[in-house]
């Protein structure tokens, strides 16, 4: 099954179980997958692309972008075209251009600079909490759906790896964001409240997140 949107033809997916609700999303590749109950008709599904299409807009924007991110080298919120340099002995980041001698060195190289930026941001905000909180432990790893976690239990921030294809006051949003959770393990208005003293313009990096 096809659906245009804005003269652009996508695949339609339609997964049918035995459920009441009814569920829309965008995959990676800009398929419209629709989970739905064995008695949906092809007529409701129509009306149902017809009455989401601004939702749908905004999921194929945001996998544009995802994948834009993806597939082309943004560190810290700036994107470099990758230099290949057989004799080179160490990264060397001279904007627009990232120079390295293989795609291992680079992993590597990312995979530090991911530990070291991330532990110096967690350092800094913890210090600038006045509540009493717990010196969490780093945990990194790349997550599709969540920017950060907080674990009361082993009092430890995950940040996703994803993070340092953003500009740095986002990943200071996310630690500010993990940090509050040790005071409130909720999203209550205190919760936002606590994140606003620290972080005052959470609303325009956590949109810009969400977009």
């Amino acid at each position: 099954m096809k659906y245009k949107i804005d003269d652009q033809e996508y695949d339609v997916e339609v997964i049918k179980k035995n459920n009441k609700n009814t569920y829309l999303r965008v995959k990676d590749d800009l398929t419209i997958l629709i989970t739905t109950n064995f008695f949906t008709s092809k007529h409701s599904i129509l009306k149902l692309l017809r009455d989401h299409e601004g939702d749908l807009r905004k999921m194929i924007a945001r996998k544009c972008k995802e994948r834009e991110k993806e597939e082309n080298f943004y560190y810290l919120g700036q994107k470099y075209d990758i230099i290949l340099v057989n004799t080179i002995k160490s990264v060397s980041l001279d904007y627009p251009y990232l120079y390295v001698k293989s795609k291992e060195m680079l992993e590597r190289w990312l995979k530090k600079e991911t530990k070291k930026v991330f532990m110096e941001r967690l350092d800094y905000w913890y210090q600038q909490f006045e509540e009493e909180i717990p010196y969490p432990k780093l945990k990194i790893r790349k997550m599709k759906t969540r920017w950060g976690v907080c674990n009361k239990r082993d009092n430890s921030v995950t940040l996703n790896s994803r993070l340092m294809k953003y500009d740095p006051r986002t990943i200071d949003y996310v630690v500010v964001h993990e940090l509050s959770h040790f005071i409130h393990f909720d999203h209550s208005r205190a919760f936002w409240d606590t994140v606003k003293k620290y972080y005052p313009m959470y609303k325009q990096v956590s949109k810009m997140l969400e977009e």
